[in-house]
């Protein structure tokens, strides 16, 4: 009788050791997910504070370097916070998912309210300052869940190697994420309200799990339900509230905003006045535009002996194609545009087909969404005329389009006594940035001669046109129907004033050196960023 009450008595203790491992097993498995997705969660805002600060204030790797290096550190700071937590660790991490879930969600809503609203730099500190408060908060989740996966019995070490597998692996999902989902289906302010919810989502899953050791459990709740319900409706109406804001940053009404895989397309219309913008930046005035694109298209036209094969690289809005229409020797015009949402706006916009006269529909014109340097190095081809409409080095991915490598590479596509334009910004706002794409030109072995021309709509603006040999302007002639180049227009676009000619002189009166620039030592950049930073 004892050694079947003994025997029974032994079973219900190893069925209730069992019991227990198997809740404890339970209980590691929601924390190992829970650390995986608030990871993905954690990757995706700190990728999203890089992309919204390269929006927002430009240079692109500036921004995503700075934003990266700041929630980091601030991940560090709040692990070494995290030691001071050893109490109610469930509830700690909750919090915190709560903090992070109305911080981060309203994080881009709030920074385009604060560019629309603020003074100049406002915009920086606060992106800064929550990148890094973020960051903080997120440095605190991982220790304290693998401080409780080893509080319910499983070993430190674990517990700590299987929760940063998790939020390592979630930091690669989340990556992914953002650049194939969430950016070019949501674009910036709703994926900060959805993947907020996400980690409210979490917060409440991980409650309800451990809703036995919380005494308070049913206050907490109501609370994470509020916090939800506010950031459902960021998702449904901060969008639109953002819109507003900016509009703002817009002198005219927006007509067109489209988040593509490579920028922020933006039209705007006031008065018949046509803007477009990408990623913030002014691309051309339909009031003006025409002094440009004769310019960048004509001069080249003149000075070429041939003008049979023509490349563009840029104007994926059709508009220099349109002043290319005018020339019947002209048997085949390639343009070659990174997006390809732009080059069809610019064939199916009605706004746009209305500017550009129908540009793309032209039989001579092929169209190749590529990178334009990756373009130059495969293609084989050799042209007339190269022009050169790309923006203006303001970030990595552009300024490689204005380095040594790049003009070698135009060179070389270039048939002898044709002609390169090339925009080259403003001589007046930037005139070390303006020389010194010069002189990275003639480094390439092209001879060059510059000219600027002033447009309400952008002020002063240069170009660089390259050659393989001399360039004599003297005997070149605008044959084609325009609006504003003449002969002797263009004679007069080569003159510079005194205080923008390539003599640059510093504060002191000393003479500026000019660099080159190429890939490994990308000097434009930052020349670009100070001169334009008063503008």
């Amino acid at each position: 009788m004892q050694g079947k009450l003994y025997t029974t008595t032994k079973r219900s203790f190893i069925q209730g050791d069992l019991l227990v491992t198997d809740l404890n097993m339970k209980k590691s498995k929601a924390i190992y997910w829970a650390s995986g997705i608030v990871s993905i969660c954690g990757i995706i805002f700190e990728v999203l504070f890089g992309a919204a600060g390269s929006y927002l204030l430009g240079d692109g790797v500036k921004q995503y370097t700075l934003t990266i290096s700041l929630f980091l550190t601030g991940m560090g700071i709040g692990a070494s916070v995290s030691e001071k937590v050893t109490k109610n660790l469930i509830l700690s991490f909750v919090w915190i998912e709560y903090s992070i879930g109305m911080l981060a969600g309203f994080s881009t809503f709030v920074l385009f309210g604060v560019t629309a609203f603020l003074s100049s730099g406002m915009d920086a500190f606060f992106l800064y300052f929550i990148t890094l408060v973020v960051g903080g908060l997120t440095g605190v989740e991982l220790p304290i869940l693998i401080r409780k996966a080893n509080e319910i019995g499983v070993t430190v070490q674990k517990s700590t190697a299987r929760v940063l597998f998790s939020d390592y692996a979630g930091g690669l999902i989340g990556g992914l994420l953002f650049v194939y989902l969430f950016r070019p289906q949501f674009g910036l302010v709703k994926t900060a309200f959805i993947v907020a919810i996400i980690n409210v989502v979490i917060a409440l899953w991980i409650l309800i799990y451990f809703k036995k050791e919380i005494i308070t459990f049913k206050r907490h709740l109501i609370a994470g339900i509020i916090i939800l319900f506010v950031l459902v409706l960021g998702v449904l109406f901060g969008e639109k509230t953002a819109f507003m804001f900016e509009q703002k940053l817009y002198k005219d009404p927006i007509i067109y905003n489209e988040q593509t895989d490579y920028q922020q397309v933006i039209l705007t219309k006031e008065q018949g006045d046509l803007r477009l913008f990408l990623d913030g930046q002014l691309q051309f005035s339909s009031e003006d535009e025409y002094r440009y694109h004769e310019v960048l298209v004509h001069t080249p036209m003149a000075t070429s002996s041939s003008k049979n094969k023509v490349l563009v690289l840029g104007g994926g809005d059709g508009l220099a194609l349109r002043e290319l229409q005018k020339y019947d020797e002209v048997e085949s015009m390639t343009l070659v545009d990174l997006d390809p949402r732009v080059t069809e706006i610019g064939k199916t916009n009605h706004e746009l087909t209305s500017l550009n006269k129908d540009a793309f529909q032209d039989d001579r014109v092929e169209i190749i969404n590529t990178d334009a340097f990756q373009f130059l190095k495969k293609d084989q081809t050799l042209y007339d005329v190269i022009l050169v409409d790309l923006p203006d080095p303001n970030n990595e991915s552009l300024n490689k389009l204005y380095t040594l490598e790049f003009y070698q590479l135009l060179r070389n596509h270039l048939r002898p006594s044709g002609s390169i334009m090339i925009q080259a910004t403003s001589p007046t706002f930037a005139t070390e940035v303006y020389w010194s794409i010069d002189k990275t030109v003639q480094a390439a072995n092209l001879y060059t001669d510059n000219l600027h021309v002033d447009i309400p709509s952008f002020g002063d603006w240069g170009f660089v046109l390259a050659k393989r040999e001399e360039v004599q302007l003297d005997n070149a002639d605008i044959s084609v129907d325009t609006k504003f180049l003449t002969n002797e227009v263009l004679q007069g676009l080569t003159t510079f004033g005194k205080d923008i000619d390539q003599e640059i002189t510093d504060d002191k009166g000393n003479e500026v050196a000019l660099d080159v620039n190429t890939l490994i030592r990308p000097s434009l950049i930052e020349k670009y960023e100070k001169a334009w930073r008063s503008y």
